[in-house]
């Protein structure tokens, strides 16, 4: 199979981007973008994929900073609670609460405003990114493999856990090499199904 053919079928097979499964559809907005930076957030800490895009859903009902920052910090808690993310509720609801007020404070609730402070340069945006409370080099990588897709300065975006899926499937593990096999907008979904790759044996053995 080549590897034409390989990521085609890994499209097919696990090419839905974290920000769809949550329910996002990403735009250079600013609801879409902080629902990302929050999805980032929680995907950030150990507790399964699943559960954490669960509890995106749940936090929906907050989709601006300035909404979460004036819900109440129980509120928070039971939300995440509901989608059964539990064993961090209280200090994730905690960190949502900060970095609200961090975004609201900085760039007024706006994170376009943080794209225009990084002028072009991904590293910056990472960087301006690992700012806001919980989310380290983890959740920067996590926003900035989805916000690819209309962020295009930040392309290609593959982290190590996504070269490390297509380092499983025989592809490519240099990003440029990677990006050729696809269009530039399905490089965040095919980032997404080589980290499904990494974390899903299954997926793995769909494609082979």
């Amino acid at each position: 199979m080549s590897a034409e053919e390989k990521v085609r079928t890994l499209l097919d097979e696990a090419g839905t981007s974290y920000a769809s499964e949550a329910g996002i559809k990403l735009a250079d907005k600013p609801s879409p973008l902080y629902r990302l930076v929050v999805l980032a957030v929680l995907l950030s800490t150990r507790i399964k994929a699943d559960i954490a895009v669960d509890a995106a859903r749940e936090l929906a009902q907050w989709s601006s900073p300035q909404k979460m920052f004036d819900a109440t910090w129980q509120q928070r808690v039971d939300a995440l609670g509901r989608a059964h993310y539990r064993r961090y509720d209280e200090s994730t609801a905690t960190a949502l609460g900060r970095g609200a007020e961090l975004i609201i404070d900085r760039y007024h609730g706006d994170l376009r405003k943080l794209r225009s402070k990084a002028d072009g340069d991904p590293e910056e945006v990472r960087r301006l990114l690992m700012d806001l409370p919980r989310l380290g080099p983890v959740g920067a990588d996590i926003f900035c493999r989805e916000a690819q897709l209309v962020w295009p300065e930040l392309r290609p975006y593959f982290d190590s856990k996504a070269l490390s899926g297509a380092k499983k499937l025989g592809l490519p593990t240099d990003p440029d090499k990677l990006a050729d096999l696809v269009e530039g907008h399905d490089l965040a979904r095919l980032a997404a199904a080589l980290v499904r790759t990494t974390l899903d044996r299954d997926v793995a053995a769909a494609v082979r």
